[in-house]
């Protein structure tokens, strides 16, 4: 089965719901920030930390694996189908046995046992995720419009239905339900991309051999995602701490989300189809490209949120939330190294059948990470957690790029970096000298303006191996629609 949407356009429309994703919480959450308070913030980040792992318990590594599995067979219809319906078998069975589990631990618990039992809503919703299905077909169009539509209407109730801070317990059955029909809505396309149900049993113990193999590296990376949420609400039993980690990882989350989310997403279909068609030449094209796109990204970002913090914080949050600007500062540059690990993971490691392989660097660095939040929260707290992924993620990248087998090196990473960071230097220094003369709003505006601005314009006159993509692109676009 061919695609039917051409890669360019599923990165265009990925992009396209990652603007939005980031666009929404521009408007939610600083008005959740005000309205449930830095405390109720720092509840949902540590309530939902620990409901987190049970959701990747009930997928186990369904999502990547899955996409990989469809990807390989998406041309064999019958192959296709039984793919599907025994991965998803085998989720109906992890998601139930992690939902009994879940429940016992929401019943017997004596603080926060509503949210708790509201909580198992995200649960019941892995069981429903089939976009995998959809990202290995790359038919990406179906999962957008669900997700953009979805995340309008959660914008839409909350600012209907929570007013105060008695309205917690509504913002919290609000964000899970949505979850949960969101993914129940995915089922709807379904139809006519695969046959009735044909499973094998004796195959299920290989799909779960499998997936325990793609989950070890998501369990290991959640001790350094989620765990230090959980282990902040544990140890300083602050929920300021909490919340103050949780708006700074919030922030950190949208970056990630320009920066590699949507291309990656995208781009590792495309290369799990091109390991199976035996084109590496075309995979490190691939890469090549995703690693200069997320080092204009993610560079940007980093030297954004350095320069733009203490104005920012302020005016996007409001009052009792100071302390993030420091957290924020010190945590942006995770955008960038996690950018090329998440571009290696996802465009080489997955794709090239080598997760097993990337499972041991991941579960390196989460012990080490595991260790230095144990040593680091009690005495810095929010701080010393951020201490402690930077280290972790640092090894994890260092570690994956010695063991790619020259699908990326350090010298290519050197190329594409040395002239962003030039300009990112420049765009620090002209938002600094901004925000002598400018204050609140204003400053936040006229920062991310100009400061884009003079980034774009140094890219350019630097001659950028990015600009220069993109500038050969639309000359591509602009000779076609001559011709045609």
């Amino acid at each position: 089965m061919k695609s039917a949407y051409s890669l360019k356009f599923n990165v265009a429309i990925n992009l396209l719901y990652q603007f939005v994703s980031v666009v929404t919480p521009l408007f939610t959450t600083p008005y959740i920030s005000r309205v449930i308070g830095v405390d109720g913030v720092g509840i949902y980040s540590y309530t939902t930390s620990i409901q987190s792992f049970f959701c990747i318990f009930a997928a186990l590594g369904t999502m990547n694996y899955g996409k990989r599995e469809i990807a390989r067979v998406r041309n064999d219809l019958p192959k296709r189908s039984q793919t599907f319906w025994e991965i998803e078998l085998l989720s109906v069975i992890t998601t139930i046995i992690c939902i009994v589990a879940w429940s016992m631990f929401a019943i017997t618990s004596r603080k926060y046992r509503l949210l708790y039992i509201i909580l198992t809503m995200n649960i019941v919703a892995v069981l429903f995720d089939i976009s995998w299905f959809y990202m290995g077909l790359e038919q990406f169009l179906q999962i957008v419009v669900i997700r953009i539509v979805m995340k309008l209407v959660r914008l839409s109730l909350i600012f209907a239905l929570v007013k105060t801070s008695n309205d917690f317990v509504v913002y919290m059955i609000l964000i899970s339900l949505l979850t949960l029909l969101e993914n129940i809505i995915m089922w709807f396309f379904l139809p006519g991309l695969v046959d009735k149900p044909k499973v094998l049993l004796t195959h299920l113990k290989k799909h779960l051999k499998e997936t325990c193999i793609f989950f070890i590296p998501t369990l290991s990376t959640s001790v350094y995602t989620i765990l230090d949420k959980t282990l902040l609400g544990f140890i300083t039993n602050n929920t300021s701490e909490s919340g103050y980690y949780e708006q700074a990882t919030r922030i950190v989350a949208i970056a990630k989300t320009f920066t590699f989310s949507a291309v990656n997403t995208v781009v590792g279909s495309r290369t799990s189809f091109c390991f199976a068609e035996g084109k590496t030449e075309e995979v490190k094209r691939l890469i090549h490209l995703s690693i200069d796109y997320i080092l204009f990204m993610g560079i940007g970002f980093c030297f954004g949120i350095v320069a733009l913090s203490d104005v920012f914080v302020p005016v996007f949050f409001g009052s009792g939330y100071q302390k993030v600007a420091l957290v924020l500062k010190l945590l942006s540059p995770i955008i960038i190294i996690v950018g090329i690990s998440n571009c290696l993971g996802g465009l080489y490691y997955n794709p090239a059948g080598l997760r097993a392989k990337s499972a041991k660097y991941l579960i390196y660095g989460s012990v080490i990470n595991l260790i230095l939040n144990l040593i680091l929260i009690p005495k810095f707290n929010s701080i010393g957690a951020v201490i402690a992924s930077l280290i972790a993620e640092f090894i994890i990248f260092v570690l994956y790029l010695n063991h790619c087998n020259h699908y990326l090196t350090l010298h290519h990473i050197l190329n594409c970096l040395i002239k962003k960071l030039i300009s990112a230097i420049g765009m620090l220094v002209v938002i600094s000298i901004l925000n002598l003369y400018l204050t609140g709003i204003y400053a936040v505006m006229a920062d991310i303006l100009v400061g884009f601005l003079v980034y774009v314009i140094l890219l350019i006159i630097l001659k950028d191996s990015f600009y220069f993509y993109v500038k050969n692109y639309c000359q591509n676009i602009r000779s076609k629609s001559v011709n045609n």
